[in-house]
C-alpha cells in the first residue's frame, strides 16, 4: 500500500508539474504587452534586410525579449525556416537577451560594443561564459513553428551572452528600458546595421546613452580596432572596438539613423 501511495504521488507530481510550467509561460507573454508583436517586428525585420547593409544579401532570424529576459517574438525574413542558417536562430535570441542584461536604463550597450572588452586581458574578460542559454527553450517544441508567432521560444527565458553586433536595447517614447532586439544571419557587423534599422522602424529608439564616440549613435558599433604587436586581434582605444567586415558595412554604420 504504501509503495502504491508513493507511485500515486510520484505520477501526481508529475503531472502537475508541467501545467505550473506552462502557466508560468502564460503569465510572461503578458509582460509582453508594450513591446512589438511578431507582425510588427517581422515587418520591421523584412523592410531592413531588404536594404543595402554591407553583408552577403542573407535572410535573417530577428527576436525580442523583455526586461525580465522573455522572449516576446521570434520571426524571420525568408520564404521559409530554412531561408536562413538555422544556427542563427538561437543566436538571435542570444543577442537580444545580451542586450538587455548589459544594458540600463540611462546605458546602453549593443552586443557589438562587448567584442573587445572580452578578449583575454580585456576589462569584461570571461562575460561570454557567464547566464548560459537554456537549451529547453532554445530547441523545444516543434521544429515547423520556428520563426512563427507561436515559436516554443515565446514565454520562455533564453539565457545566453553574444559577444558581436546584431543585438540592441529598446526604449521607449518614454525612455523606458523595455527590453532588447536580436538579429542574426549575415555577417556581424550587417547584423548591427539590419538591428539598427529594425529598431528605428520600431520607433524604439530614444536611447538616452552610451560607450560609442557618437553621440548621435550613442550605442552605435565602434570601428577603432587597430594592428598591434603581439595582440592577434588588435587593440581598441575605446576598449568598446568590433572588427570590420566590410568597407561597406562600416561605412553603412556611420550614417545609420541617429537615435531619437
Amino acid at each position: 500500500m504504501k509503495k502504491l501511495s508513493f507511485l500515486s504521488l510520484a505520477l501526481a507530481l508529475c503531472l502537475t508539474v508541467p501545467v505550473r510550467a506552462q502557466g508560468d509561460r502564460d503569465h510572461d507573454r503578458d509582460a509582453c504587452k508594450d513591446l512589438p508583436s511578431w507582425s510588427q517586428l517581422k515587418s520591421a525585420l523584412m523592410a531592413a534586410r531588404n536594404q543595402t547593409n554591407g553583408g552577403f544579401n542573407l535572410d535573417m532570424w530577428g527576436t525580442v525579449v523583455n526586461r525580465d529576459g522573455v522572449v516576446c517574438a521570434v520571426a524571420f525574413t525568408g520564404s521559409d525556416r530554412g531561408s536562413q542558417w538555422p544556427g542563427s536562430r538561437a543566436i538571435s535570441a542570444q543577442k537580444a537577451n545580451t542586450a538587455n542584461a548589459f544594458s540600463l536604463p540611462q546605458l546602453s550597450l549593443s552586443t557589438a560594443d562587448l567584442y573587445s572588452a572580452v578578449q583575454p586581458g580585456g576589462s569584461l574578460y570571461g562575460l561570454q561564459h557567464s547566464n548560459p542559454v537554456d537549451t529547453a527553450v532554445a530547441y523545444g517544441g516543434s521544429s515547423s513553428n520556428y520563426g512563427q508567432s507561436n515559436d516554443p521560444m515565446v514565454g520562455g527565458k533564453i539565457g545566453g551572452v553574444n559577444v558581436f553586433g546584431g543585438g540592441l536595447a529598446l526604449y521607449n517614447a518614454q525612455h523606458k528600458l523595455i527590453g532588447a532586439l536580436g538579429v542574426s544571419g549575415d555577417s556581424s557587423c550587417a547584423d548591427h546595421n539590419i538591428s539598427w534599422r529594425t529598431r528605428h522602424s520600431l520607433n524604439l529608439d530614444f536611447v538616452p546613452g552610451g560607450v560609442g564616440p557618437d553621440s548621435s549613435r550613442p550605442d552605435n558599433i565602434v570601428y577603432d580596432i587597430t594592428t598591434a604587436t603581439g595582440v592577434m586581434i588588435g587593440t581598441s582605444p575605446t576598449g568598446w572596438g568590433h572588427p570590420v567586415c566590410s568597407a561597406a558595412a562600416q561605412s553603412i554604420a556611420g550614417s545609420l539613423p541617429p537615435v531619437q
